[in-house]
């Protein structure tokens, strides 16, 4: 079996600027790392692996220090990665992250199965999994939560639906995303770390991929466009009330109709 996950290189911190031009944020010179949501993605391609015989590729679309989170997967296990890194990917939304992340993936040949973390943390929208899927025009499932099986043909998964837990099987090639929880991320091993110090991080750019039309990658191929990014305002007003448990629950109601939240 082949696999490929998709991982990302994520600000460390919240506090990141904004460039005013794009609305893209500003990733050089931060502290970055690994999308805590694609730990459970490698973690769960390895457990895959523990059950059958398959090969573990990790699949990054970044700048050239995202090849610190594919040198990170070496550590936890990953046979091999590869960076996608051109500055014509630069400020790319979800659309646009997709469709070349489907281009990297097609280079190699799609692979048996695809694993993506639920969402990342700076974004936040859980959509360019399945997008890609639709690029690759393979079947997938979202928000799973256990990997009940795993067939020569067949992948049997629960699929953490909001009322329910639903069991469904999906035939090989396919992409799954996985909710945080799924397994314990292992953490990185010395050792490993040690016997990948010289393995390469292989790096593809725009005119490796089968579509070379500029058009169709970053800002330009972005049908979506950032108006404007702010941080939250921060509100740290506490109050303590102390009363009898029926006048307490007025106060809570009359409170959450003041400020419209009811």
């Amino acid at each position: 079996m082949k696999i490929i996950v998709c991982i990302k290189q994520v600000p460390g911190t919240s506090e990141v600027a904004v460039d005013p031009d794009t609305g893209v944020l500003k990733r050089s010179g931060i502290d970055s790392k690994m999308n805590p949501y694609d730990l459970y993605a490698i973690e769960t391609a390895l457990r895959i692996k523990e059950r059958c015989d398959a090969h573990v590729k990790v699949l990054s679309m970044g700048p050239p220090q995202a090849r610190e989170v594919i040198e990170e997967a070496y550590w936890m296990g990953a046979d091999e990665g590869v960076l996608l890194s051109d500055r014509k990917f630069a400020g790319a939304d979800v659309l646009a992250t997709a469709f070349t992340l489907s281009q990297g993936i097609k280079v190699g040949g799609i692979p048996d199965l695809i694993i993506c973390g639920k969402q990342t943390t700076d974004g936040d929208t859980a959509q360019v999994g399945p997008e890609m899927a639709e690029f690759l025009d393979i079947p997938h499932v979202t928000n799973v939560n256990r990997i009940v099986e795993t067939r020569p043909d067949v992948l049997v998964v629960d699929m953490d639906l909001p009322d329910s837990i639903q069991t469904v099987e999906v035939r090989y090639p396919c992409l799954i995303t996985v909710e945080k929880g799924i397994y314990e991320p292992r953490l990185p091993s010395f050792v490993r770390k040690t016997e990948t110090k010289d393995r390469p991080v292989p790096v593809l750019k725009l005119k490796d991929f089968e579509d070379t039309d500029e058009i169709n990658y970053g800002l330009t191929g972005s049908p979506t466009q950032v108006r404007r990014i702010f941080p939250p305002a921060a509100n740290v007003e506490q109050q303590i009330w102390q009363d009898a448990p029926e006048i307490l629950a007025k106060r809570i109601y009359g409170a959450m109709l003041e400020e419209k939240l009811i």
